[in-house]
């Protein structure tokens, strides 16, 4: 069987189609590439694009984004509510079938290398990626964002592990790193107050002593005069999407504010929302195996 992995780029552009559309052009024009899903948040400004194929095909197409995102996008006028630190914000790999995650490591650290020297964009390693402890977390790689990172770059703790100690003057830096499977989970609130989302959110992040696997910040939607609290679930088998809605609604609820809705990014495991029909329907006895999608596929 052929060796597949999974690759989730995010591009700071969400606004204008013809950007979007031609940083993606790059992906669908790359042979052995396979573009499952795309996603646009103007709020959030921000594009997440998900493909798969062999890694060599997958990580060439990655570059080609990155190339034309840095063409095309300009940091210095970028704004949008989703941290972010460069043009292409972040790159992971993600191990899908008859791949390692040290292969995704090294696929990873080929691309960083390859961006730092052709581009010239300074390149932070990530998760299973990271070559030291303190950058292995994403929120801490972004501390500060892109308008922090200028200055912050020049110092030895905040250096880039590839390209120049400075910014690029359009693009920002790159996150790259492998990692697995992570859920991208957006909880919207019936209140424009965000600082009451700020407030839910760290009462759910890891970092604050909330549940394990649970990344989250708070979000203003401006357009639709709402909050939103913005989650990375990065291990749904620990941490079930059901329970961190659970909590957020009895939260929200403390304030006198309502869940107005959820969303997902991307692509998810199927086994993710199993888990939550499971939670909600009181499912006795359910087995994946009755879905019927997941039997004709052999799941």
């Amino acid at each position: 069987m052929a060796k597949l992995v999974e690759c989730v780029p995010n591009f700071s552009e969400g606004q204008r189609r013809e950007v979007i559309e031609a940083i993606i052009d790059q992906a669908r024009n790359t042979p052995g590439v396979t573009v499952l899903d795309h996603s646009s948040d103007p709020s959030h400004n921000r594009t997440v694009l998900t493909f798969v194929g062999e890694p060599q095909a997958v990580k060439q197409a990655a570059f080609a984004c990155c190339a034309k995102a840095a063409e095309l996008i300009d940091m210095e006028r970028h704004r949008g509510g989703h941290p972010r630190v460069g043009a292409t914000d972040v790159i992971p790999f993600i191990p899908v079938s008859n791949v390692t995650m040290e292969e995704c490591v090294a696929l990873a650290h080929e691309l960083g290398a390859e961006i730092a020297e052709k581009l010239s964009i300074p390149v932070y390693f990530y998760e299973a990626a990271a070559k030291r402890p303190s950058m292995k977390a994403l929120p801490d790689v972004r501390k500060g964002e892109y308008e922090g990172l200028k200055e912050a770059i020049k110092t030895p703790e905040r250096a880039p592990d590839e390209g120049p100690q400075s910014m690029h003057p359009r693009a920002g830096a790159t996150v790259v790193g492998a990692r697995p499977f992570l859920v991208a989970f957006n909880i919207n609130l019936s209140t424009s107050d965000v600082a009451l989302a700020k407030h839910i959110a760290q009462s759910i992040r890891a970092a604050k002593g909330g549940y394990v696997h649970c990344r989250a910040i708070g979000l203003e939607l401006e357009e639709r005069g709402i909050t939103q609290v913005s989650i990375n679930m990065t291990d749904y088998t620990s941490t079930p999407l059901h329970r961190v809605f659970e909590t957020i609604k009895s939260e929200a609820a403390r304030y006198g504010v309502n869940v107005v809705g959820s969303e997902i990014i991307g692509l998810t495991p199927m086994q993710a929302l199993l888990d939550a029909a499971d939670f909600y329907l009181r499912l006795e006895g359910f087995k994946r195996d009755q879905v019927l999608e997941a039997r004709l596929l052999g799941e």
